[in-house]
């Protein structure tokens, strides 16, 4: 009789992402729990989380865990491959009826808000997406992602919203068309808002972090932001190909008035070194930065094409069989 009950409750899956966070695995995993008890005990949680070969406890900790509660899901990978590969990867596990996209171990993102997205989605959104209208961090990350969405979202097909993350609630339907993507650095959130489907924003305060260490530094934000401009915009080649055709007509024109004046006024007409040394060296610099524009989308077609796993694993507890296989996944999209 309870295994029916069971198998009759709706399932919620949750992905969170973690590396050397032996002082917050234990806690996240509790305060989900406890949420889920207290507030969806008609819902049953299913908790993935996905270690990047953390050094300290953390695994220990997970293995603990999942060792007296079957719903817990622990893939440990072989290596650090990043927050969003990890995740991605996490989510091709997720067997539930929705599924949390991402909840950072260190609750930066709230948990409470859970119930409130489960609700919205049983009232038929596909997408519920929560938004940082308040964030506890410094002024220079503030105007640093605000610079980085104003220029994706001019330069884009795909609007992203500014204070939109990975923490979402998205229907089992939005999760099959996210991961019949087969990308090699999924951009999640960019994949989500490409997808479409009926979509609600609600508002919470990003909360500073209580333990621990953030990783995601300078360098790793920023590889995150140039990997979405690059995934979801025209944007760098389009600026190529227009700076290019402005300095040659500029140039001609130049090339042009510098004939007339030598015509009419010899003296009017720049002979100096100092305009072709200047002239030299700003063409080398523009020529420098479109090819490492167009290095950018070499080095991303060439990791595309060459393939292999998103990941690589080292330790599954709790999950039987392989995870879906994107090919698969797309295909039942499709269909």
């Amino acid at each position: 009789m309870s295994s029916n009950l069971e198998q009759s409750r709706k399932t919620i899956s949750i992905v969170s992402p973690c590396f050397n966070e032996e002082d917050n695995v234990a806690n996240c995993y509790e305060t989900v729990k406890a949420i889920f008890e207290e507030n969806l005990p008609g819902y049953r949680c299913e908790h993935i989380f996905v270690d990047n070969a953390s050094s300290d406890r953390t695994v220990e900790i997970l293995r603990e865990i999942a060792e007296k509660d079957q719903n817990v899901k622990v893939v440990v990978n072989a290596r650090n491959f990043g927050v969003f590969r990890s995740a991605f990867n996490g989510l091709r596990y997720a067997e539930g009826d929705a599924v949390v996209v991402i909840l950072p171990v260190d609750l930066q993102d709230p948990p409470d808000m859970i119930p409130e997205f489960v609700q919205l989605w049983e009232s038929g959104y596909d997408v519920v997406a929560g938004a940082r209208t308040t964030r506890e961090e410094g002024i220079v990350m503030r105007v640093a992602r605000g610079i980085f969405y104003t220029i994706v979202n001019r330069l884009s097909d795909v609007w992203l919203e500014p204070s939109v993350g990975e923490f979402q609630l998205i229907d089992r339907k939005v999760l099959n068309a996210v991961l019949s993507h087969n990308d090699h650095y999924p951009y999640i959130r960019g994949i989500i808002a490409s997808c479409g489907f009926r979509r609600i924003i609600v508002p919470y305060v990003w909360r500073a972090r209580k333990r621990g260490v953030s990783k995601h530094n300078l360098m790793a934000l920023t590889d995150q932001a140039l990997n979405a401009i690059f995934s979801f915009t025209r944007a760098p080649m389009r600026f190529c190909t227009l700076s290019g055709l402005v300095i040659a007509i500029s140039c001609i024109l130049f090339s042009l008035i510098s004939v007339v004046f030598y015509l009419f006024n010899p003296d009017l007409a720049p002979r100096g070194t100092t305009t072709i040394i200047v002239a030299l060296f700003f063409l080398s610099g523009i020529q420098m930065l479109f090819i490492g524009m167009l290095g950018e989308y070499i080095t991303s077609i060439h990791n595309q094409v060459r393939g292999g796993p998103i990941v690589t694993e080292q330790e599954r507890i709790n999950i039987e069989g392989p995870a879906r296989d994107p090919a698969i996944v797309k295909d039942e999209h499709m269909a």
